[in-house]
């Protein structure tokens, strides 16, 4: 029988543009939905290819199998067939670099990992076209970048708000971007992944520690937010907070993400009835709080201008080398001031 993968030399058919990757459907594999069986070949020849970017293929007409299109990633495999898998080269990024000011903590060939300021946009998006951390890595990094996505950019493989600042770690290449991504998918449950924030927040829990396990979905009115969700709408999520200080009016906390949700931190604490302070969205009703403060803890509030969120500990082995890596990241001024201003309440 022949063995279930095998990489031809076989011309790719679009001369000079792709690579070509043949392979034969065994036994094992009969009945194997196709982008998980290419995902799983991939791997197994060590090509850096996510699952994303193989149904991103498959949709656009560069699989076949025996030789007719095959355009449903879903689509159940027959033993004895034979898959060709044309893989475009990486195009270059649209996204102009731009020369804007980074903090870059670690960088090796594989990645770097960023210190990012609140108030930048970690990815162009509708409002937010340039000025981006991405902008500032396709300039810095140059022609090493990611291609996982399918176009040359850093592999940014998990986000910050805009207005929250701390650690950040960045793909510069496939593999590294590959690594990462499974890192953070299982979010440090069996793997190496640790993320620590600091969340400045109002009152004072009555416990030393505590977990908040709620599932986060869309707001069922407020689009635009993110809301603790009863029902299927919902994706679990867990945040395992302590207190670091008490702070009269306020609390510092260090909150550990075992689930990574958009807005989790801030959803979550919210919802335990302690939300950030500056946290215009889930923390408005707060607002008459802010005004008990102190004059001068009144003015670091305003001058914060944001959430008081903090990505303060990153750490996880290294996707290519193994070595155990861990950056901390102190307060920033903004953040530092409003805490030396409190613990003088």
């Amino acid at each position: 029988m022949e063995p279930p993968l095998n990489r031809e030399t076989t011309a790719p058919p679009v001369a000079g543009t792709a690579d070509r990757l043949d392979f034969a459907i065994g036994a094992g594999e009969r009945g194997e939905r196709l982008d998980r069986f290419l995902s799983q070949a991939a791997a197994a020849l060590g090509l850096a290819l996510s699952r994303t970017r193989l149904k991103a293929l498959i949709e656009a007409g560069q699989v076949t199998i025996d030789g007719a299109e095959a355009r449903d990633p879903a689509a159940r495999l027959a033993e004895g067939g034979r898959i060709a898998l044309v893989v475009p080269p990486a195009e270059d990024a649209a996204i102009v670099g731009e020369d804007l000011p980074l903090t870059i903590v670690f960088e090796d060939e594989h990645l770097l990992i960023v210190d990012k300021p609140a108030g930048l946009v970690v990815h162009p998006a509708p409002g937010h076209a340039a000025g981006t951390l991405v902008n500032a890595l396709i300039r810095h990094c140059g022609d090493s970048l990611s291609g996982v996505g399918g176009v040359k950019r850093p592999g940014i493989v998990h986000r910050l708000d805009k207005d929250t600042s701390g650690l950040l770690v960045v793909a510069k290449n496939d593999a590294a971007h590959q690594g990462l991504a499974a890192l953070f998918a299982d979010h440090g449950r069996s793997g190496s992944l640790r993320r620590e924030y600091r969340a400045l927040v109002w009152g004072a829990p009555e416990r030393a520690a505590g977990t908040i396990a709620a599932a986060i979905g869309r707001h069922p009115f407020s689009r635009d937010k993110m809301a603790v969700v009863a029902d299927k709408r919902g994706r679990a999520a867990v945040t395992h907070w302590r207190i670091e200080e008490r702070l009269g009016p306020a609390t510092l906390l260090a909150c550990r993400l075992e689930t990574g949700r958009t807005h989790q931190i801030r959803v979550h604490l919210a919802h335990i009835g302690h939300p950030l302070l500056g946290d215009s969205v889930y923390g408005a009703g707060f607002k008459t709080k802010a005004s008990r403060l102190s004059e001068d803890a009144r003015t670091a509030l305003e001058a914060l201008g944001r959430q008081a969120l903090h990505a303060a500990i990153l750490g996880f082995d290294h996707p290519i080398t193994g070595e155990p890596l861990v950056f901390e990241s102190p307060l920033p001024e903004d953040l530092n001031n409003l805490v030396s201003i409190l613990r003088r309440v």
